[in-house]
């Protein structure tokens, strides 16, 4: 059971390797960040601009879609000219 105690225990130079290793990989992802960043930025831009183009091409054409709906329902209400006749006794 004392053995199992004495691997447990920290040794100054372990604690000094995992705190290298912790700031090495902290600067590695740092350094990558600013390689890739605006790679990946400027994907994300021409992504919401295709969704942008996307929304308002179906946006047009639900308003033209709604126009033709009006203008057909306008066109079978004229029927034609209303006339009035009276009757002469």
């Amino acid at each position: 059971m004392t053995k199992l105690y004495d691997m447990v225990e920290a040794s100054f130079t372990g604690i000094l390797r995992t705190i290298i290793i912790v700031i090495l990989v902290f600067y590695a992802v740092k350094f990558l960040l600013r390689l890739f960043a605006p790679v990946i930025v400027q994907q994300v831009v021409k992504k919401a601009e295709q969704n942008f183009y996307q929304q308002q091409q179906q946006y047009s054409q639900q308003q033209h879609n709604t126009n033709n709906k009006q203008e057909k329902a306008a066109e079978k209400k004229k029927v034609g000219e209303y006339i009035d006749y009276e009757e002469i006794d």
